[in-house]
């Protein structure tokens, strides 16, 4: 694979230039050098993957449980051995520092392993009758074409995890990768091709302005399944396009989490908490902490101690030695972040650290900590996607819970105790899909990833992925003696 860029989509188990033979830059946001020009597809290209998927998924379903895992096990074992060539990859097309990169690939992987196991425990029940002419079976059929609508902050793992369920169960997958990253979805697909996978069980279609193919993917009759990660804008339009032919639908959307900090909390454990959490990937990611919600009595010493921390973090090029904080993704989101603490600081917070742009380069901004944030400022409403630390000030518990929920977002919460009778009183009343107790990073192949609220609905990874992608069967089976 792996030396080679792929710039071609992948339909139907071929490389092809997009129907029009346009094509799209994708650049590195540390140093704006192009990488590559890659196929620029339109609704044609989409549609011949979607039929590609479709005629794939009539032999596709039928293969045993034991051959579906033989080639994931065998896609698992080729992402492993190129690490450090999609880990260079994927630095250079969004940024994040080499070695977060790497973890990414380790976390992709994973969900290829353990859905390869999964494929082989899809039970079925019996279920006792009521009468003794009966029998009452329920199996797992696999749903049909799934598309997937990945984001360009984790452009590997998130396509592992949610194809890789869909190829253990079954069924085959359209892949549209985000514009800013496709060409990690491109290194995948050359793996899986080299994994063994039959021509169109696996499908990548890349487009620099995904509105159409979204169109496509979200209200073609053929695809069953839609997941898809990225915001609640985008999220709640597939949504609406998806209705019209009452798909299943997956939603991983936007994120707004607390980070609360009592103050029996164990603050040296707390702020290496925090740090894991705030600024992975340079804060580009929706279980960020958008809100450090911090007890009265610990907030100043709170806040000194993530300032020292926060000023030791490391910031450059990604490929670069030690660094921490790699760039944002483009210009426009640098100003997103600019214009938030401008606002914040107008508002009345206080900067300790940062609240600038840095000087390796135009998309790059300083790790910053601002405090005297209210919950009415703009930056404690929305999500920031930034290094961007916010300090909210509380009193009491009850106080803390309720402006950790007053949000219409509810992804991923954090809260530091040592109280172990405030650890279940806290933890039941937050209203967030995913919790870390005296934890900063959460996410697992083993435990379900998901949301409530207008951050989602659905589970990826764990037990429960699979089920997103199988369609229960009832048989009721008459006439028995």
């Amino acid at each position: 694979m792996a030396e080679r860029l792929h710039t071609q989509n992948y339909i139907n188990g071929e490389w092809c230039d997009a129907a029009l033979g346009a094509v799209f830059p994708v650049d590195n946001p540390a140093t704006k050098e192009l990488i590559e020009e890659v196929a620029d597809s339109t609704t044609t290209d989409v549609e011949r993957a979607i039929d590609a998927a479709y005629d794939a998924f009539a032999f596709w379903s039928t293969t045993s449980p034991i051959e579906r895992a033989r080639l994931l096990h065998r896609w698992f074992c080729l992402i492993v051995e190129h690490t450090d060539v999609l880990a260079n990859l994927m630095t250079r097309e969004c940024g994040k520092p080499f070695v977060e990169s790497k973890g990414e690939v380790a976390y992709g992987a994973s969900f290829v392993e353990w859905f390869a196991e999964e494929a082989k425990r899809i039970y079925g029940d019996i279920i006792p009758a009521a009468t003794p002419d009966r029998q009452l079976l329920v199996h797992k059929a696999p749903i049909g074409v799934c598309a997937a609508i990945t984001p360009w902050n984790f452009p590997l793992a998130m396509i592992t995890r949610k194809c890789a369920p869909a190829l253990a169960a079954g069924c085959t997958v359209v892949v549209k990768p985000a514009e800013g990253t496709p060409l990690t979805a491109l290194a995948l697909a050359a793996l899986a091709e080299q994994a063994g996978f039959p021509a169109g069980v696996f499908n990548v279609v890349c487009a620099a302005h995904g509105v159409e193919v979204g169109r496509v993917l979200s209200t073609h009759e053929k695809v069953r399944k839609l997941s898809f990660t990225g915001s609640t804008a985008v999220g709640k339009q597939l949504l609406k396009q998806s209705a019209e032919t009452v798909k299943r639908v997956s939603m991983e959307l936007g994120g707004n989490a607390p980070f609360i900090v009592f103050d029996d909390a164990d603050l040296e454990q707390a702020i290496q908490g925090a740090l894991a959490s705030k600024y992975r990937n340079s804060g580009q990611t929706c279980v960020c902490a958008n809100r450090f919600i911090v007890q009265d009595t610990v907030y100043e010493q709170f806040a000194e101690r993530l300032k020292e921390a926060t000023e030791a973090l490391k910031v450059g090029n990604g490929l670069d030695a030690g660094i921490a904080i790699g760039p944002l993704i483009n210009g426009a989101a640098v100003g997103k972040v600019s214009e938030l603490v401008r606002c914040a600081i107008n508002d009345g917070a206080r900067a300790l650290c940062g609240a600038q742009t840095h000087s390796a380069g135009d998309n790059f901004y300083m790790p910053t900590v601002l405090t005297e944030v209210s919950p009415s400022m703009a930056i404690a409403s929305t999500e920031i996607f930034g290094p961007v630390s916010t300090l909210i000030r509380f009193t009491e518990e009850a106080e803390a819970i309720h402006i950790a929920n007053a949000t219409p977002f509810g992804l991923a919460a954090y809260f530091y105790t040592e109280d172990r009778h405030r650890m279940w009183r806290v933890a039941d009343a937050l209203d967030y899909g995913m919790i870390g107790v005296n934890e900063g990073i959460i996410s697992t192949t083993l435990a379900p990833f998901g949301g409530q609220k207008q951050s989602g609905m659905g589970r990826e990874g764990s037990m429960y992925g699979i089920d997103e992608y199988l369609e229960l069967k009832y048989v009721c089976m008459g006439g028995m003696k």
